[in-house]
């Protein structure tokens, strides 16, 4: 048992004792027999003063007990400060740090709090030192930057310290580098070398040279560093001004441009201290050149195009360096240039864009400088648009792999990148170019990014090291792993419908749309002729109207998806609604001839069968597939697949069954004139239903068999033949069901001369009309067609 333990035991023997001498626990008698406080922290003097409690703890007494309370900076694994001595609690240290953020906030950023017994203290960071001069942080002290450069030789020879808020680093000085790709840093053993030892190609085609600030390149004949001593030397091709001039020999102010560029590299290229050239007049009068040979409007073959184009990029490199300004804007008649210069010490790094009315350039400035830094303290980027240089080059695409059925078209303007940097051929990270289109173009797969490539037949557009990105409507974005001049071509499929056949569909929907609203309006108003069989002919009207109508506003609006899938699901429905109808006039015929005359479907049936049953086919074709309404090139079935028999299915079903109830018909009716008594009257009224009915069926049922070539790949002869016959439709229904219907046109008669002759008497007019209602009562149940 340990001494914790004997001591809580006699402590509670205590209370028990002074329990039995009538006291109450925790109080004991006194001599004077006064019950008072037993104090129980004072029990066993020869202990320390937390005996009962344990460590970090200090014993309190109460009023007939006692309780142990924590010091300062501690409490119990239950965050209290005090408990009862048998609750086996001890106090334990409080992770001030921990808990509470921000306690040494008040001595700045550098500061940090490190946890104590019994409390906690704020020290400063490493590379830090306190104000005071104390370890501890103290009152209102900060921590301060150690600054470990004025330490003798801690980088080593060549180098130079570089002190950084709680560190350092160590830097080569001019002229000198690492020997190796780690960096140096304090106690490093790497020795900074001469670049010149390390790097054999620094200069390029120019020999180095230790200097007092860095090294010295010079340069090679027919090489220049543009007067940049420590820049990289590269080789200038003065030749290309040399054949230019050979080339133009005409104009006398293209000639003196030319010559001042020749002597310009030259003058680079031979001298060891070139003179610094007006980089500004200099591009001034090369812009004036361009004009002068883009203007006029002649068309230049390509090999005048990879002429200029050669001799511009050369010339860009030649004038750049010797820019003044940092940004540079400049427009004329034919060209638009913008120049980003990059001048001072290091290289530029992050992004660059650079913008002209037709066209965005966006790349990275370490890749203008290039990977190995070719001109140090230099970097430009040069973006330049031709205004009419794309008439030229519409006709340069041999270098691109194509198929007979598809013709290329140029679909922006030409525009040449140049940079600072001499390896652009296959550049590390691509660049992107953004071109506004000449012609908006519906589909995204029709633009083609492309560059020009000289050396392919004589100058041709090429697709390689070239991606189409994105293309809308009015622009295409290209990523390009190589620097050149670029464009975007257009890619024209050979399936636009032929000017004369959009004639014939326009004039024959606009004449058919008028001559069935007038039918529509027939069937509908004159109440003598209404009968089941007109009433069919109304919504048959009514349907291809409808149809028509739709198709005439909506079958090419095809730039918004959803409203091209409900205009062709519009058209489904109404022309098989249109077959419905007509459908159900042979049935009508049919029943009118072998079953019983006169005998008429009711108005629900009928409306069930003309608008429910196209209903269902469309609700059904839409939820089995409804990307099939709707294409990219019209608003209609999508006819790849077997999608199309949603359409063409039924209409042969339709068309089949007629001509099966017409085949019937026409043979009951010829036995009926075969028998020796025959209803002559009802006999031909049936008779001329027949012929009409199957002239109808030529005109509705035809039709649409040539209609499943309409929308191929190409005009055909059965698309002219089908865009003829099918705009003419309603036309041709109004001159059968309206012209050659007898009792219509005698009431056209009527209100035709209500307008040309005087008004008769209302008596005369009332006794006319009752004589004629009884002559077409007969045919009100039939509706006989006078064909």
């Amino acid at each position: 048992m340990t001494t914790r333990e004997l001591l809580l035991l006699a402590v509670h023997l205590s209370l028990v004792v002074s329990s039995l001498s009538e006291c109450a626990p925790g109080f004991e008698l006194t001599a004077d027999g006064v019950c008072i406080d037993f104090d129980e922290c004072k029990e066993f003097p020869e202990y320390p003063s937390d005996p009962v409690c344990g460590e970090n703890a200090v014993c309190v007494n109460t009023n007939g007990s006692f309780r142990c309370m924590c010091e300062d900076g501690f409490e119990t694994s239950r965050r209290k400060q005090s408990f009862e001595s048998d609750e086996g609690e001890t106090c334990i240290d409080i992770p001030e740090c921990e808990r509470e953020k921000g306690l040494c906030e008040k001595h700045g950023e550098y500061a940090e709090c490190h946890n104590s017994v019994p409390f906690y203290s704020c020290i400063c960071k490493m590379g830090f030192i306190t104000s005071s001069g104390l370890e501890i942080l103290v009152d209102d002290d900060k921590c301060i930057d150690l600054n470990e450069c004025q330490h003798e030789n801690i980088c080593g020879p060549n180098t130079s310290c570089v002190n950084t808020p709680g560190s350092h680093h160590c830097e080569c000085k001019k002229g000198f580098a690492l020997s190796s790709d780690q960096t140096t840093s304090e106690g490093a053993a790497e020795i900074c070398k001469d670049v010149c030892e390390i790097d054999k190609t620094i200069c390029g085609n120019g020999t180095c040279h230790p200097g007092k600030d860095g090294h010295v390149c010079a340069c090679h004949a027919g090489s220049s560093n543009y007067g940049n001593k420590r820049s990289r030397c590269v080789e200038l091709n003065c030749e290309v001004f040399t054949n230019a001039l050979n080339q133009q020999e005409s104009d006398p102010y293209v000639t003196s441009v030319l010559r001042m560029l020749k002597g310009s590299c030259l003058n680079l290229s031979e001298s060891e201290t070139p003179t610094s050239l007006d980089g500004e007049e200099i591009l001034e009068r090369l812009l004036s050149m361009i004009d002068r040979l883009l203007s006029g409007g002649t068309v230049l073959d390509k090999k005048q195009v990879s002429f200029i184009l050669s001799l511009v990029e050369s010339s860009l490199g030649l004038i750049a360096p010797f820019m003044s300004k940092n940004r540079t804007q400049v427009s004329k008649a034919h060209t638009e240039l913008e120049l980003l210069l990059f001048k001072g010490p290091g290289f530029p790094q992050g992004p660059a864009t650079l913008l002209t009315k037709h066209a965005k350039l966006q790349m990275q400035w370490e890749t203008a400088a290039g990977k190995n830094s070719t001109y140090p303290g230099f970097t430009a980027l040069i973006l330049l648009s031709y205004s009419t240089l794309e008439n030229s080059t519409n006709r340069s695409f041999s270098g691109i792999n194509v198929t007979k059925e598809i013709s290329l078209q140029m679909n922006s303007k030409v525009v040449t990148v140049k940079v600072s940097n001499p390896d652009t051929a296959a550049l590390q990270v691509p660049v992107t170019l953004t071109f506004n289109h000449l012609q908006r173009t519906d589909k995204a797969n029709d633009s083609i990014c492309v560059y020009w490539d000289s050396e392919a037949d004589g100058g041709s557009w090429s697709t390689d090291g070239c991606d189409t990105l994105h293309s809308g409507a009015n622009y295409t974005l290209c990523s390009c792993k190589h620097l050149s001049s670029f464009a975007v071509l257009m890619a024209l499929h050979d399936i636009e419908d032929p000017y004369e056949m959009k004639v014939f569909t326009w004039v024959g929907l606009t004449l058919s749309l008028v001559c069935l609203f007038v039918c529509i309006l027939t069937f509908a108003l004159i109440r003598s002729i209404q009968s089941p069989r007109n009433s069919i002919h109304l919504h048959l009207c009514l349907s291809l109207f409808v149809a028509n109508l739709v198709f005439l506003c909506g079958i090419t609006r095809t730039e918004n998806q959803t409203g091209c899938a409900v205009v062709a699901g519009l058209l489904h429905y109404f022309y098989l609604a249109a077959f419905c109808w007509m459908c159900l006039e042979g049935i009508q015929l049919f029943r009118m001839v072998v079953l019983v005359f006169n005998i008429s479907f009711q108005t629900v049936r009928m409306m069930a069968v003309g608008y429910g049953v196209p209903a269902v086919i469309v609700a059904i074709s839409a939820l089995v597939h409804s990307g099939g309404y709707g294409t990219e090139k019209n608003c209609w079935l999508n006819l790849e697949g077997s999608f199309r028999w949603s359409f063409f299915g039924p209409v042969c079903f339709i068309i089949t069954v007629n001509i099966f109830f017409f085949f019937v018909t026409v043979c009951k009716l010829a036995q009926k004139f075969s028998s020796l008594n025959p209803d002559l009257d009802n006999l031909h009224k049936i008779k001329a239903f027949t012929i009409t009915a199957v002239a109808q069926l030529c005109v509705l049922g035809t039709t649409w068999i040539f209609g499943c070539f309409q929308f191929g790949d190409g005009p055909s002869a059965m698309s002219y033949v089908f865009t003829i016959l099918n705009s003419l439709q309603g036309v041709l229904l109004f001159v059968m069901h309206c012209l050659l219907y007898k009792p219509v046109r005698d009431e056209y008669g009527k209100i035709f001369s209500r307008f040309s002759t005087p008004q008769k008497k209302y008596s005369e007019f009332t006794s006319s009309q009752s004589s004629k209602a009884q002559t077409s009562k007969s045919t009100q149940n039939t509706g006989e067609s006078g064909i």
